[in-house]
């Protein structure tokens, strides 16, 4: 039966396991993204969640015909998702929006290049392909992320009556960061996007860098329009051109939103108290004592600047050395895309780093940082209890959850040191410190700052801080984009 309403998203809400007898189980996904966007589709009868296979036991299972309600999986061949996944949307495209680049050294874009990006644009083909075949007549299709944005231009080509929505959950690039692309590619990636009727980011920041870069297209402009009760409404016309795709139409308008994703209050509560949470918190609480915690949760993504992070805990021990054997720095740093060098190296220098500043700094009583750099989310929303100050400082981000997590879970309230690189900082900034995540000395002061900070003080902040977290959970993120695609 075709669906009124689609996602289309490079991971699915489940995953298959494969015995040694041969025996398929699925498993659902973990997360508060893929729990939301589940829940609020289960509110919809014939919803569909279109997603790649992405092991043996996913390929396997579509080979068979094994299938869970509501969702269907794409076999693309591995060597064509490798490279459109691993090649091109995390090796470039993240790089390009973070703004990651080592300019004297990167980027290179060559032959090898051009062969991943052909695999970028078959990967998005089979997404489009999938859903026009699947959506029902004028059906919402709502696409996710970065590894997507060629489809909803192709899209648009099959099926002219979809309404059709792309989330990006990164940052926009920087005009100055786009231009490094080679021109067609550039407006491959642009024209793609706005085939959709409306496009979402997490802040005003990105979105108006879009509009930005659209506007350097000759077949497009700024433009502004207004709703019938005078709010204004921002995005992109567009018009044919002989160099792009002639399905998007002429004089086409593509709506520019902001929807800043927040958390579900409830249900992180919930997970936080569970059984194993409590035994890690016991077991955290016995290793520091009384001692005030600086924690931060990140992957050992470079974004994140962890590096920096360690950098202003070890210069607070330096200039503020009052707080030597009084405070620890919890800091959990999931490995993470370790089938790329890069990311390998940045997690060695991440370990390398947390032991200098024990080695520099410890004693036989007390280690200043404690740092997991492993998978334990247990481990991590204990953390997030135990927290007196979080230090969250990416270079750039597309929204950062963690920023919005831990006041909603911290038990005695926490200070949040904050990057003006988050995309979180266009919510928190006023009941946050926030920082020039370049700026070492800066942060380390914050730190200062955040420890010495009066309990009330903390305490209004952290309640203040949650209520802006927990704004948009999930599944009204999602229905606030669905609803007018269905209007």
């Amino acid at each position: 039966m075709a669906s009124q309403v689609l996602v289309a998203a490079n991971r699915g809400p489940l995953s298959y396991a494969l015995a040694a007898d041969g025996t398929l189980s699925a498993r659902r996904g973990g997360g508060g993204l893929v729990s939301g966007l589940s829940a609020a589709l289960a509110e919809q009868p014939d919803a569909l969640w279109i997603c790649a296979a992405l092991s043996d036991a996913d390929r396997e299972a579509v080979r068979r015909g094994v299938s869970e309600p509501g969702v269907r999986m794409l076999p693309i061949d591995p060597a064509v998702y490798d490279d459109a996944y691993n090649g091109i949307a995390n090796s470039v495209l993240w790089f390009l929006h973070h703004h990651l680049y080592e300019i004297p050294r990167e980027p290179v874009f060559d032959a090898e290049f051009r062969r991943r990006w052909d695999s970028y644009v078959a990967y998005n083909e089979t997404f489009a392909a999938a859903c026009a075949e699947e959506a029902a007549e004028g059906a919402a299709v709502l696409i996710q992320d970065y590894h997507l944005t060629l489809a909803p231009g192709m899209l648009r080509e099959l099926r002219p009556d979809l309404r059709i929505g792309h989330f990006t959950h990164t940052p926009w690039a920087s005009t100055e960061f786009l231009r490094m692309l080679p021109e067609d590619i550039r407006n491959q990636l642009v024209w793609g996007m706005l085939g959709a009727d409306r496009l979402g980011f997490h802040t005003w920041e990105w979105a108006f860098n879009f509009i930005n870069a659209a506007n350097f297209d000759d077949a497009s402009g700024i433009a502004q329009s207004y709703s019938p009760t005078g709010t204004p409404e921002r995005g992109v016309w567009h018009r044919k051109a002989a160099d792009v795709p002639t399905g998007l139409g002429e004089n086409k308008f593509t709506d520019v939103k902001a929807y800043p994703l927040g958390v579900d209050a409830d249900e992180l509560r919930a997970l936080a108290h569970r059984p194993e949470v409590d035994d890690k918190l016991a077991g955290l609480r016995a290793e520091i004592g009384g001692l005030k915690t600086i924690v931060r949760v990140d992957r050992t993504e470079l974004s994140k600047n962890i590096l920096r992070g360690l950098l202003a805990y070890r210069e607070l021990l330096m200039v503020h050395p009052e707080w030597r054997e009084r405070v620890v720095h919890l800091a959990s740093a999931y490995p993470s895309r370790q089938d790329l060098t890069v990311y390998r190296e940045y997690t060695e220098s991440v370990r390398e780093l947390a032991a200098a500043i024990n080695a520099e700094f410890g004693t036989a009583d007390w280690q200043p940082v404690l740092v997991s750099v492993e998978d334990d989310f247990a481990r991590s929303l204990a953390v997030y209890r135990l927290a007196d100050v979080a230090l969250v400082n990416p270079v750039r981000d597309g929204m950062n959850l963690v920023a919005k997590e831990i006041p909603v879970v911290s038990e005695a309230g926490c200070v949040l040191v904050l990057s003006t690189g988050a995309g979180a900082y266009e919510e928190l900034r006023s009941d946050a410190l926030t920082v020039n995540p370049y700026d070492v000395t800066a942060t380390a002061e914050a730190l200062h700052t955040a420890l010495t900070m009066p309990a009330a003080e903390r305490a209004d902040r952290t309640k203040r801080l949650a209520a802006a977290a927990t704004a948009l959970p999930p599944t009204q993120w999602l229905t606030a984009q669905l609803n007018p695609l269905r209007t």
